[in-house]
């Protein structure tokens, strides 16, 4: 079964999805829908309306997000994703088996409702329902450490050992990549910012993908930026896609400093160390140093450049432990968790944390 089990995690920002034993998804897409107007309804309600894929040019202002913040607010939206993952997956009519990871924000209902969707609708044989943290632990190879995951919308901090979360020991900031992404459009684009902007959507993306970057220290960055200002340095201008170009500022390249200096950004603390030592701390005294030492860095933010040193300087000021901290760092740790999930498909000791469409029925009428 696991060479045919299809994982799909479906976070804040995107959604990824491929078969199991590869070694990083297959799919890749944002976690957006959009809602085309049709004649029985050309008014907002979501009633009888055309559902489809990521933004439509020509109705730029129809689209939604189904997660935010790590909780799911439009499941048709949810449903039509899920839906295209396995249609593209499906073998001889037949559906395959379906590991989904699932954020610790869950509710009881939103996990009643995730199989409701699986079994009754997409028809799947077997589903396991996976902890997103807990994937990210499997994916470094480790059991025990601290998993810091910094995605889209939420960045969550969870200590393990011997692959158990401890408990009352997780936090979690919903301050993440979206927050990023609002202060550099807002600051680029002033009164004029439009998140509903394709152009200025796709501005703020490549801005973050190609000029930001983590300073070991803000203010000599801020410092040497603005010399380089003055000398009309090609690294801080980017040419938009209308061709014309823009003078970046020194607080636009280092905006990742929000997840170390949130009020900076006047963002609610604490910043991402800070809820680290804060995490381990709450931990017992015995487990602080192995603890320390295994930090797990996962999540898009986590691919800025500096990011990891600045986290890993941090810690060894923060003196959290008598041990040296050590932060561990994949080359795929944006794909954390569904690379975590992958190994999981192969385990035999999560055999019977499947459940089968025939368990599902009982279980419903019981």
């Amino acid at each position: 079964m696991a060479a045919r089990t299809v994982i799909i995690d479906h976070g804040s920002g995107f959604l990824k999805a491929g078969t199991a034993g590869w070694n990083e998804p297959q799919m890749v897409f944002p976690n957006i829908v959009n809602y085309l107007p049709c004649k029985e309804n050309p008014g907002p309600s979501y009633a009888r309306r055309r559902v489809s894929l990521g933004i439509d040019i020509c109705h730029p202002d129809t689209f939604s997000y189904p997660i935010e913040r790590g909780r799911i607010l439009n499941w048709e939206g949810v449903q039509y994703l899920w839906s295209f993952v396995l249609e593209n997956h499906r073998r001889e009519q037949e559906v395959p088996p379906v590991i989904i990871t699932e954020t610790p924000l869950r509710e009881p209902a939103d996990r009643k409702k995730m199989l409701e969707i699986l079994f009754e609708l997409l028809h799947v044989p077997s589903v396991l329902l996976a902890d997103q943290l807990q994937m990210s632990l499997y994916a470094s190879g480790l059991l025990t450490g601290v998993v810091v995951d910094s995605g889209y919308g939420l960045t969550r901090v969870q200590p393990f050992h011997q692959g158990r979360p401890l408990p009352a020991s997780g936090k979690t900031l919903e301050f993440a990549g979206q927050d990023l992404s609002a202060y550099l459009l807002k600051s680029l684009f002033k009164e004029d910012c439009d998140r509903r902007c394709l152009f200025q959507l796709e501005t703020v993306a490549v801005t973050q993908m190609n000029k930001c970057y983590v300073p070991q220290n803000l203010g000599e960055a801020l410092d040497f930026r603005e010399r380089q200002q003055s000398a009309l340095d090609e690294s801080n201008t980017y040419q938009l896609p209308d061709g014309s170009r823009v003078e970046l500022t020194p607080m636009q390249r280092v905006a990742p400093e929000m997840f170390f200096s949130p009020q900076v950004f006047e963002q609610p603390g604490p910043s991402i160390p800070r809820a680290i030592v804060e995490s381990v701390e709450s931990c017992e005294i015995s487990l602080r140093p192995l603890l320390v030492s295994h930090v797990m860095a996962c999540g898009g933010n986590t691919l800025y450049p500096g990011f990891t040193k600045r986290l890993f300087r941090e810690l060894v000021g923060d003196h959290v432990s008598s041990t040296k901290a050590t932060v561990w760092e994949g080359s795929n740790r944006n794909f954390s968790v569904w690379l975590g999930a992958s190994v999981v498909a192969h385990l035999s000791t999560y055999q019977s944390e499947w459940m089968s469409r025939e368990e599902y029925g009982e279980h419903m009428r019981m």
